[in-house]
């Protein structure tokens, strides 16, 4: 009897499904075909992660391949990361493929499988141009900025907490200094079109509440973001319906009101006042200044460097981000088609520097998929000093790649506001896979420098690695990217300091 009872409610709930199908006129489909077309909208909706375990191969999916998510995700759990049987990649035939040279023979080298090496940067940050507060970053991986509101609080509590165990920075994301980004790791604070958390009533930038954030929490730097890869160019708007009392106390903008983020600063309108408003910040908080973008136009890059050379004043660091990089929700014309990828990008600006022979008076940072290692060896030839990561801290923490950052529906609770999904978040136990994941990118990066024959990634240069441009056929980095004798090398000083102190008996 309840049988009977279940199927005769299950085939009214389905009639009443083909009556509705059949006169709605918004899906021809389900005019034509009620009830059964439903399957392709539900198809179509589960495609990502059909295609994830299903469909596609294990080096083929993007952003991140199964290979790639599979590494971060052992990484982070401390599982056994190595793959067996040999590659799956088409070693001779995939185009732009990287393949590090290794060599025969080297000198003393640090311990490149010590669990718990360091890897400070190459570079005093803030030291050339002599801020109060200049230091020795002490990891070269760092957490990317994603601001509390685009990812949930326990989200940052668990990153946050995983850069204070792995000894990383934490950039805070243009979106203020949230309490969630208290729990131990050091900051990087960034200041976006908005000034958010360090804004007057009209929204203009005000000095004495960044000084406030500055002296209250344990920041290490400001970064002034020009753009970034997911958007760059663009504003964007927080409706109101997201300014919850919370946000709004955090990002000082009132509670229910839609909120613009300005496409441009209004603190500055062009380089030179940019530099004079770089200098004030770090005049007035000690702490070194730099600027975050991602690569378009060139001329404001020979502009900057061309101001800097005279000496009186500059960034003490670039963080450029590639146009393949993207945590935030952007149109699918700015995700695919606006600025220029990471290699790229950073290859024509760190060469504007360097011919004037600057590249050791500033700190280069990158960003943009460079959570790999192989991404990063790469990025390290071409002359960065420190990485950020930012999907793949996600990674690390749960991200199961949905691709639903932009619906406030993440199923792992990680990029929404939506408190019953973030629950499911767990911010002690992510802050341990967090950090196991950052020391163990750090680790692989000293293996692949070991094995060049380095005592640093940011030794390794752009003609150990090849990279392939067709059938059977590779050139060195730098002749791909037009570099010059020395260029993505540290100036000799800096390469003795950095070996001295990671192979201090042997070097000295």
């Amino acid at each position: 009897m309840q049988a009977r009872k279940i199927g005769a409610a299950a085939a009214t709930a389905v009639a009443l499904l083909a009556a509705r199908d059949l006169v709605q006129k918004k899906h021809a489909l389900l005019r034509n075909f009620p009830v059964a077309g439903h399957a392709r909208y539900l198809l179509e909706r589960i495609g990502p992660e059909l295609r994830q375990y299903i469909v596609t191969s294990n080096e083929e999916e993007r952003p991140f391949s199964r290979d790639q998510r599979t590494w971060i995700y052992a990484s982070a759990k401390e599982e056994n990361n190595y793959f067996g049987f040999g590659t799956e990649v088409d070693v001779e035939h995939v185009q732009g493929h990287a393949y590090l040279k290794q060599r025969t023979f080297a000198g003393p080298l640090p311990d490149a499988h010590d669990p718990q090496a360091a890897l400070p940067s190459a570079k005093v940050l803030g030291g050339p141009r002599g801020r109060a507060k200049a230091f020795r970053p002490a990891s070269v991986v760092n957490i990317s900025a994603m601001s509390f509101g685009s990812l949930s609080g326990a989200a940052i509590t668990a990153l946050n907490k995983g850069a204070a165990q792995a000894g990383t920075m934490h950039n805070t994301g243009e979106g203020g200094l949230s309490p969630y980004h208290r729990n131990g790791g050091d900051l990087v604070l960034q200041l976006g079109t908005a000034y958010f958390g360090c804004r007057d009533e009209d929204g203009g930038f005000n000095l004495d509440k960044l000084k406030e954030v500055v002296a209250g929490a344990p920041v290490k730097a400001i970064e002034i973001k020009l753009s970034q890869g997911a958007k760059p160019g663009l504003g964007g708007m927080l409706p109101g319906s997201k300014v919850t009392s919370e946000i709004a106390a955090i990002r000082g903008i009132p509670v229910g009101q839609d909120c613009a983020s300005p496409s441009r600063h209004t603190a500055f309108g062009d380089v030179d006042s940019m530099l004079d408003f770089v200098e004030l910040l770090a005049t007035e908080t000690g702490v070194p200044v730099g600027v975050k973008s991602a690569v378009g136009d060139m001329g404001f890059w020979r502009e900057l460097a061309t101001l800097m050379a005279r000496g009186d004043r500059g960034v003490d660091f670039v963080t450029i981000d590639g146009g393949e990089g993207g945590t935030g929700a952007a149109p699918r014309m700015f995700a695919d088609s606006v600025s220029l990828p990471f290699r790229m990008g950073f290859s024509r600006v760190y060469g504007t520097f360097a011919e004037l022979g600057l590249t050791d008076d500033l700190t280069f940072i990158g960003s943009g998929k460079l959570g790999l290692p192989e991404n990063a060896a790469v990025a390290f030839a071409l002359g960065v000093d420190m990485i950020n990561v930012a999907r793949e801290a996600m990674l690390s923490i749960g991200c199961i790649q949905a691709q639903k950052c932009h619906t406030d529906k993440c199923p792992t609770g990680i990029a929404t506001q939506n408190a019953w999904l973030a629950r499911g978040l767990d911010p002690a136990s992510k802050a341990d896979r967090a950090a196991n994941y950052l020391r163990t990118l750090r680790r692989e990066l000293m293996k692949v420098s070991s094995a060049v024959g380095v005592a640093h990634p940011a030794l390794i240069t752009a003609d150990d690695i090849e990279i392939m441009n067709g059938d059977y056929e590779a050139r060195t980095l730098a002749g791909v990217y037009g570099y010059k004798d020395g260029w993505g090398e540290l100036g000799p000083r800096l390469a003795e300091e950095i070996t001295t102190l990671l192979t201090p008996g042997p070097a000295a």
